[in-house]
């Protein structure tokens, strides 16, 4: 048989007895602290909600952090694209033959022209909303030049491309 354990010897002196008392009331006292934190619920719930708090906050600042890197890369993209458009209008304008790119100066100066003396009819006869739409619609052209230089330059080398194709 085996022999019993160092709780279940029998104390021969009152010094030992003493010590397994102590012992014993030390584990009992352990498994009472054990047994009231388990049944404590509202305890328990407040340190769930407590750790449930401190992962939100984890969370968010994870997803601020990942938000501001995601928005430093679109203003990377952003700035890459205007300077690739900006460089294929150059390139456009570059291909435009002199004459064409004279031409075009010429209209646009009739048109400025134009412009002008439809300007002073258009402030007369064109009602106040209608003038502040058309002004906001101008500000946004003027504000956004290089795309749209980009987009009619584009316009103008496909033109170019089939009326080679053509001739």
């Amino acid at each position: 048989m085996s022999e019993p354990s160092d709780d279940k010897r029998t104390a021969t002196t009152p010094g030992e007895m003493r010590e397994q008392v102590e012992r014993t009331r030390a584990e009992l006292g352990e498994t009472v602290q054990t047994l009231a934190d388990k049944a404590d619920v509202k305890a328990r719930a407040k340190d769930k909600g407590v750790e449930v708090k401190e992962r939100t906050v984890e969370v968010a600042e994870q997803a601020r952090e990942k938000t501001a890197e995601v928005a430093g890369q679109a203003a990377a993209k952003a700035g890459e694209l205007k300077a690739r458009a900006s460089k294929a209008a150059h390139a456009v304008q570059d291909k435009v033959p002199d004459p064409v790119r004279d031409r075009a100066a010429q209209a646009a100066g009739q048109m400025r022209d134009k412009a002008a003396r439809a300007g002073g009819v258009w402030h007369e006869k064109a009602p106040e909303p209608l003038q502040q739409q058309t002004a906001h619609g101008a500000r946004l052209a003027r504000e956004n030049r290089a795309p749209i230089l980009a987009a009619v330059g584009a316009a103008v080398l496909i033109w170019l491309a089939i009326r080679h194709r053509k001739g």
